[in-house]
């Protein structure tokens, strides 16, 4: 039997499989070519950490590797139920917790080199963890697409590390109890891009979908919706989709 040892942990109700040893060796080269001998060559390792029976929809799993960088504590590769992932917000918090819970980082500042840049974090005395994420940015503004089922929706496709459509045209309130509402038509967003050939820079697939809005109360805080890759939604704020946006 061979034995992979992982640490989970949650970012905000969004979980986090830390892989610390017993993964294949995934050779020389920067973060984004391991992670594309990861794809190539392991991809059932993937599946067998993030999926069921040992893993779920929501998982999505860190593989730390060796820095490339010098004054990088870690390299990590993300991933989950369905591919790979550029960069990982809550993912990387929960890295750099499961880092101090082993006694291998103290609070201060830190980098971690990622397939898509190295970024900064900072781990404060009271455990709160900070990330100055790789360099975000809208790539095309007001892109309206048909939705069937939805009309036209209009909205921005961004890069936080990962490729977002981010709209503000919601079908209903963004509450728990409209969650399979909110999943089925970010679900068709997802696949109407798709249809119409919609993508991110370099042909970059949109695999994240965001609607957003004010929060229920009035008090002016925002409330989001995140459809992850995996058809799960984000139990989290979601890191790379707030850099996106």
């Amino acid at each position: 039997m061979h034995t992979i040892d992982v640490i989970d942990s949650h970012t905000a109700g969004e979980p986090t499989r830390v892989v610390l040893s017993g993964f294949p060796d995934l050779g020389d080269g920067d973060l984004a070519q391991c992670r594309e001998r990861f794809r190539s060559e392991f991809d059932q390792w993937r599946s067998a950490i993030a999926c069921e029976p040992r893993g779920s929809d929501t998982m999505v799993g860190a593989l730390l590797l060796p820095p490339r960088e010098p004054g990088a504590c870690t390299g990590a590769i993300f991933f989950n139920n369905v591919g790979y992932l550029g960069m990982c917000g809550h993912g990387t918090i929960g890295v750099v917790r499961t880092l101090a819970e082993l006694g291998r980082i103290a609070p201060g500042q830190h980098r971690i080199e990622t397939p898509v840049g190295t970024v900064g974090v900072e781990l404060a005395d009271d455990g709160t963890v900070s990330v100055d994420n790789v360099e975000s940015y809208r790539f095309a503004s007001g892109v309206e697409v048909e939705v069937p089922g939805h009309g036209q929706v209009r909205g921005d496709v961004a890069w936080g590390g990962n490729w977002f459509f981010i709209t503000e045209q919601a079908p209903c309130a963004l509450d728990l109890a409209h969650q399979r509402e909110l999943t089925t038509y970010t679900e068709a967003i997802r696949l109407a891009l798709e249809a119409a050939g919609i993508t991110g820079e370099a042909g970059g697939e949109i695999d994240h979908i965001e609607v957003n809005s004010a929060a229920p109360d009035g008090s002016g805080v925002a409330r989001n919706f995140v459809l992850c890759p995996g058809l799960a939604y984000d139990r989290s704020p979601c890191g790379t989709g707030t850099s996106a946006k």
